[in-house]
């Protein structure tokens, strides 16, 4: 993705302040977004990135709750686990009576206060439908009864997320009146692209007042009474105008949908409470992040800056989930194969075949004052998409999908084999076209993470270590794909391709002097030797010869290259090592389950859990048990956590999906859906789990159930219910 922290690059996240000043709560749905403060209020603070999103825009800028001219005491807060509700409490401070808060004059004197904790203020919102439900409920705890002023100040900037990111613009479309009827406001704004967008505000019961900026209720409270205002904001425009569903009506549609999500995934259930926790979360952050297009399902990347599709987040989250929930993987292969570049755009990065690195709405992408409506500068997704393509057949055995695809793989295979290979010299290389878009176009796309030795930035064409392993895959796969499609003679000739792939990456990538695999060849095709973590995705991809994956292995869970929360991007050795960099020596939870997935695959089921454990470990001391998108690369230091990345997004969907990779890793668990096997090869499970149960893994029409339970010296695996047919078979 084009996140970059360094203010010299196009389209940098600012990081001017850090979230851990104020701590942010999130809530997603569909493609809206809000990201409030810890009080359930929208402030500009912190990185100023606060507010209610819809479609690239902030629809509501501020939302600030009083009572009376005062802010309320807090009490607690959080995002409940399934990520559907906010919760806040909220409490009032002492008050002068007659003033902001009053009672009857026959109760007490003015000078009088009202204690603390008297009236207890609950907030609860949710998103449904492209708008933002929330509910404020008052209690009165006290003896007497109690006049209350309660306020809900409010605004929308109509901000894109560029904007709000730090990008400055040279100019803006223009405010539009405000309209204000009974209990309701609607404010405006017509932008550059000559969309109306609108905020719709609607208080329940009316208020006392209402202006374009501020709702006020003045309720009175007997004691032990409450009473509730509701509040719903709308994000819509003239196309598409925002819905008006009654709350109680979108909070059961909400519930329904999370229900139905639920029931159709497999289940686990670890014997650690801990565990299940992290897991839990990264499920329910999954479900918040899958977004329902029209192709079908697909994971956005990441809030607040990437809560839209990208390609590569996409395939690398769906292959995450393949084993769990494969109606993902067919969501984003429809999404991409409709959205692949049909002809070369340079201001996009885009040519025959390649598909998509995001896709951005909003003001800015519609007008190209960010390249990022539909942009393809991203060398890894298409190979990645062709891998996604085999892994899913193997998985379902959807050979009508599959069919349908092929033409899709069929144009990404020409990518790779002609647009891709700059030079042709068997290698996939980058080098941008567009002058806006990304200089560097793998996953580590920071302007300086390809580097030499000596810390000189490499010039490009650049062919990176882990694209070339993840062509060679995508030869296999398409090899696969074609011998189910009766295409023998195309499979054997990817099949071979794969094979002089395999044998050039050997001769040129492998670095004796690093003991591991090098970065990079730069465009004078000197190889980049610095240790980095790309090396695992060797691994992952299963190019690397045998021997040289357990040097490879050792490299990466060195002392220097292995935290102890996981594997940093770039080993503390080398000359460019900041573990506080973006790319450049930090750790990122879906890079360590893309290694340990390849450790795993080599049988070197030691390294898979070092990986496992290391990342449970920094579950522990997240928000939420919130995997973030990545975490600083500072040593493991005993009685502390990890240290937090300022502008990490959290939830980020293939870091939540690490979990599910990491756990299919260690059990070494495959689906044959052709051959309706389920596959479970070598499994081990970390001192901190006795016991994994896996209920309703489908196959097809079958399902299963399955116990995984460590012993003394052994793993044992029990079917405990098995419903169609479906053959478990253990390898030891």
């Amino acid at each position: 993705m084009e996140r970059v922290a360094e203010v010299h690059e196009p389209f940098p996240v600012l990081a001017t302040s850090s979230p851990a000043d104020d701590r942010t709560l999130v809530l997603k749905q569909g493609d809206t977004f809000a990201v409030c403060d810890h009080y359930g209020d929208i402030r500009a603070h912190g990185l100023g990135e606060q507010g209610l999103y819809h479609r690239g825009t902030r629809f509501l800028s501020r939302l600030e709750l009083r009572l009376g001219a005062q802010r309320p005491l807090f009490l607690s807060s959080t995002v409940k686990q399934g990520n559907d509700v906010l919760v806040v409490d909220l409490t009032n401070p002492d008050t002068p009576l007659g003033g902001a808060a009053g009672q009857r004059a026959n109760v007490v004197t003015p000078e009088a206060l009202l204690p603390k904790g008297t009236l207890h203020l609950f907030r609860a919102r949710f998103l449904w439908d492209g708008s933002c439900h929330e509910r404020i409920r008052i209690a009165n705890h006290g003896l007497v009864p109690v006049r209350v002023s309660l306020a809900l100040a409010f605004a929308a900037d109509f901000a894109d997320i560029f904007e709000v990111r730090g990008t400055v613009r040279a100019r803006r479309g223009v405010t539009l009146p405000p309209e204000i009827e009974e209990g309701v406001v609607a404010l405006g704004y017509r932008g550059l692209d000559g969309v109306a967008r609108h905020t719709r505000l609607r208080f329940d019961p009316a208020p006392a007042s209402l202006s374009a900026s501020e709702a006020r209720f003045d309720l009175w409270l007997e004691p032990q009474t409450l009473q509730t205002v509701s509040l719903v904001v709308g994000c819509g425009s003239e196309e598409s105008p925002a819905v008006a569903t009654p709350h109680d009506e979108a909070w059961t549609a909400a519930e329904a949908a999370r229900a139905g999500a639920l029931q159709a995934r497999a289940r686990v259930v670890t014997s650690n409470e801990a565990f299940n926790e992290w897991l839990d979360r990264s499920l329910a952050d999954l479900q918040m992040m899958l977004t329902q297009t029209r192709f079908g399902l697909y994971p956005y990347a990441g809030v607040p800056w990437f809560s839209t599709p990208f390609g590569r987040d996409g395939i690398l989250t769906a292959l995450e989930m393949l084993w769990m929930e494969p109606e993902v993987a067919r969501g984003v292969l429809s999404f991409l194969a409709a959205h692949q570049a049909s002809e070369s755009r340079a201001e996009q990065d885009a040519e025959p075949g390649k598909i998509l690195h995001e896709a951005r709405e909003g003001e800015m992408a519609a007008l190209g004052e960010v390249p990022f409506g539909q942009y393809y500068g991203s060398v890894d997704a298409t190979p990645l998409f062709v891998v996604l393509a085999g892994a899913y057949h193997e998985r379902t055995g959807d050979r009508d999908f599959v069919r349908a695809l092929w033409p899709h793989v069929d144009r990404a295979l020409s990518w790779i084999d002609d647009q891709g290979d700059l030079d042709g010299d068997g290698f996939v290389e980058y080098s941008r076209r567009s002058a806006d878009g990304l200089q560097n176009q793998g996953w580590k796309d920071s302007h300086d993470s390809v580097f030499h030795a000596d810390g000189s930035l490499a010039a490009g064409p650049i062919a990176l270590c882990e694209v070339q392993a993840y062509v060679y895959a995508a030869r296999r796969a398409a090899a696969g794909l074609a011998t189910v499609l009766g295409l023998g003679a195309r499979a054997e000739e990817l099949l071979a391709r794969a094979e002089a792939l395999r044998l050039s990456f050997e001769e040129r990538f492998w670095a004796e002097e690093l003991g591991t695999y090098a970065l990079a060849l730069d465009g004078e095709k000197r190889p980049c030797l610095v240790r980095t973590s790309n090396a695992g995705h060797a691994l992952f991809a299963g190019i690397a010869a045998r021997d040289r994956s357990e040097r490879t292995a050792r490299a990466l869970l060195s002392e220097t290259s292995y935290s102890g929360w996981g594997v940093r991007t770039v080993d503390a050795c080398e000359r460019r090592y900041n573990p506080m960099s973006y790319h450049n020596g930090s750790v990122w939870p879906h890079d360590n389950a893309l290694i340990a997935a390849g450790l795993g695959r080599y049988g070197l089921k030691e390294g898979v859990l070092r990986v496992l454990e290391g990342l449970f470990g920094a579950s522990g001391f997240m928000e939420l048990t919130r995997m973030p998108e990545l975490f600083c690369g500072f040593k493991r230091r005993p009685g502390e956590g990890p240290t937090l990345y300022p502008v990490a997004c959290a939830p980020q969907s293939w870091a939540a999906g690490a979990v599910l990779m990491l756990l299919q890793a260690a059990l070494g668990l495959t689906i044959d859906a052709p051959g309706r096997q389920v596959i479970i090869s070598r499994p081990v499970l970390p001192e901190s789990l006795k016991t994994v149960r896996i209920h309703g893994l489908r196959v097809g029409e079958a399902a299963v159930d399955v116990v995984v339970e460590r012993h003394a010296h052994d793993v044992g695996i029990t079917v405990a219910r098995r419903q169609g047919d479906v053959e478990i078979v253990t390898i030891k």
